[in-house]
């Protein structure tokens, strides 16, 4: 921590100006920096996002990693996650700026490997917590086992994640209302302290960058936004000694994102046609099949997200 003859309020106060006003400014010096969306075809009102900047994740998550260098003690596990969490966004981004993009099994192999890489710099900085907790009890597994359980866990997140990114405002809105939460639940249970300062300096960066991107947004995170985020809000989880606290804490970013994968995959490869009448990513389907607005599909699944978490919250602090 380059800045640490703080007071800890003031440094606070500090960091969250830093990344907020950091955000803002780098997102409008480099705006016309960033490649522009040619819109999708395959969402519901995917063409109107032609010709917005995308990719506005390289920004506001690198002023993420430089606000927490500065501002949040900096420990060897803290470097290797700022490192896996850059390349997430790096992988994203440069998958964004592509006129072609990258093929989906592409994508998916660079996330595993990143995964991975992730669950091995645990691992070896957490030796002793390799546990699986249930609430009512846990048990200690064998760090191999635990290897390949968060590694998987760890793609999921970030898939999850990256399929929300539908909408203006819907994934940087769910991201920092899950991150807010995993955040007090840790803080509940005694765990990931050293997560927080990280936490509150993610959620001004989003914030700043959701400045831009409610609607109608003139810029987009991209892939290079969603997938950093989604392995961030993995590692807080890892941190938190309960991974399965992604359940109900990330509940709304995991169905909504989650439920499209299981269809293309049962769909391709094992030729059988699973929920026909749900449109997916879900979002899309209260939006086309509901007949919701964008503004009430973002409200009233970060409402339910907020119900759902709280009530955790309640039967954590029990």
């Amino acid at each position: 921590m380059l800045v640490s003859l703080l007071h800890p309020t003031l440094q606070t106060i500090f960091a969250v100006l830093f990344s907020f006003i950091g955000v803002i400014a780098s997102l409008k010096i480099f705006k016309n920096k960033l490649p522009v969306d040619g819109g999708r075809d395959f969402a519901f009102n995917g063409k109107l996002s032609a010709g917005k900047q995308r990719g506005a994740g390289i920004v506001f998550i690198c002023v993420f990693i430089v606000a927490s260098l500065l501002f949040v003690g900096i420990t060897l596990e803290s470097i290797l996650y700022y490192i896996l969490v850059f390349f997430a966004m790096l992988s994203g981004y440069l998958d964004d700026a592509s006129d072609k993009p990258w093929n989906e099994y592409k994508k998916g192999a660079i996330d595993l490997v990143i995964c991975l890489l992730t669950s091995a710099a645990f691992v070896w900085q957490n030796g002793g917590k390799c546990s699986l907790d249930f609430g009512f009890f846990s048990f200690n597994v064998h760090w191999a086992l635990f290897l390949a359980i968060s590694t998987v866990f760890l793609w999921m997140m970030i898939n999850a994640t990256n399929c929300s990114d539908g909408i203006d405002g819907f994934c940087g809105s769910l991201s920092i209302n899950s991150i807010i939460f995993i955040t007090v639940a840790c803080k509940l249970i005694g765990t990931a302290s050293d997560m927080s300062g990280m936490a509150v300096i993610m959620v001004f960066s989003i914030m700043a960058y959701l400045w831009f991107n409610a609607e109608p947004s003139t810029m987009m995170m991209g892939d290079a936004g969603s997938r950093a985020i989604g392995l961030f809000l993995g590692i807080m989880l890892l941190k938190s000694g309960n991974i399965l606290l992604a359940i109900p804490l990330c509940f709304v970013l995991l169905l909504d994102g989650l439920i499209g994968i299981f269809k293309v995959s049962v769909t391709r490869f094992l030729k059988i046609k699973v929920l026909k009448n749900i449109r997916t990513p879900l979002h899309d389907h209260f939006r086309k099949n509901m007949g919701w607005s964008n503004s009430q599909t973002i409200y009233r699944l970060n409402i339910v997200q907020v119900v759902i978490s709280f009530c955790t919250l309640m039967l954590v602090n029990m």
